[in-house]
């Protein structure tokens, strides 16, 4: 596992909720989200023990497979291993050796499209040529912050509400990625609006995911976009090579520029969207750092 790297003070920090500044960095791909199985399914109904399941967990990252996801399916107890596109055959086998090997415990997938991280232009909160969008407005005492995903962060010291760059919204407190994706900016300039919301909806707290969720996401690329819950602490390696821990896995689709944004069910936010695979137009695969560890982690409370 990568050593996670957390910069700013344990002091205070906080997250932004989306609305008069939304910005996107998303991890996406560029096609469908079908996911085709390249093996067929035990036809045992009974689970697997919680030792074959870990013990795969273990094998799987040591391969370290950019490209791969890995989740535990709630309905069959299985590890349920998804390839995207870049994942080349040398390494498809090796997965699929794994699932030789803890046999019943693993189903291996391929997926269209590419897993990734990805800063693109446009509106929303921008810094250094590239935009992402916030997350959820955060406060600690009387200093107000917004969360948002740590690879959008990471290397970036100011952020502005435009592409020109002309007004500034503060700067960058605290990273978190890889290993996790959050990052923190604080409200600097008075003059930004900050409210408690996310679009139209007003947020009254926090909330943690369940598979079966009915959960929507907003972002500045697509606006809001809704589904379900499909897995808990899954893990993601993405196109890049960084590896992301613990995420909450979504059938939601997005595309570059949401990244940061919220993940929110009726008026509480649940995450933070990090990346996927797919798109808008045939759909995706969502991924979402959960909100709590970020507010524990910085002292932080959403109003």
């Amino acid at each position: 596992m990568r050593a996670r790297r957390t910069t700013m003070t344990r002091s205070r920090l906080i997250a932004s909720v989306l609305s008069p500044l939304v910005v996107a960095a998303l991890a996406l791909s560029g096609t469908s989200a079908t996911a085709a199985p390249t093996a067929a399914l035990p036809s045992a109904a009974a689970q697997p023990s919680a030792a074959s399941v870990s013990g795969a967990t273990s094998a799987l990252d040591s391969l370290r497979i950019a490209g791969t996801s890995w989740a535990v399916d709630e309905s069959t107890g299985r590890l349920r291993v998804l390839a995207d596109s870049t994942v080349g055959e040398a390494d498809l086998a090796g997965l699929r050796r794994i699932q030789g090997r803890f046999a019943g415990a693993v189903t291996v997938e391929r997926v269209d499209g590419r897993l990734r991280t990805l800063l693109s232009g446009g509106d929303a909160i921008y810094a250094g040529g590239s935009r992402c969008s916030a997350g959820v407005n955060v406060q600690s005492g009387s200093t107000y912050y917004f969360v948002t995903a740590g690879h959008c962060t990471a290397g970036q010291s100011t952020w502005y509400t435009s592409s020109a760059m002309t007004t500034a919204i503060g700067p960058t407190i605290g990273t978190s990625y890889p290993s996790n994706d959050f990052g923190v900016i604080r409200y600097a300039n008075p003059a930004v609006p900050r409210p408690g919301t996310i679009g139209g909806v007003e947020i009254t707290g926090t909330a943690t995911a369940y598979v079966g969720q009915s959960v929507c996401r907003r972002g500045s690329t697509t606006g809001v976009r809704c589904g379900v819950v499909t897995g808990l602490n899954a893990t993601v390696n993405y196109a890049s090579g960084d590896i992301v821990y613990g995420l909450i896995r979504t059938n939601v689709c997005a595309e570059p520029g949401d990244s940061g944004g919220p993940l929110y069910s009726g008026d509480k936010v649940i995450g933070i969207l990090s990346g996927g695979s797919g798109n808008c137009t045939s759909g995706g695969t969502t991924y979402y750092q959960p909100i709590q560890e970020v507010l524990n982690t910085y002292g932080l409370s959403v109003y």
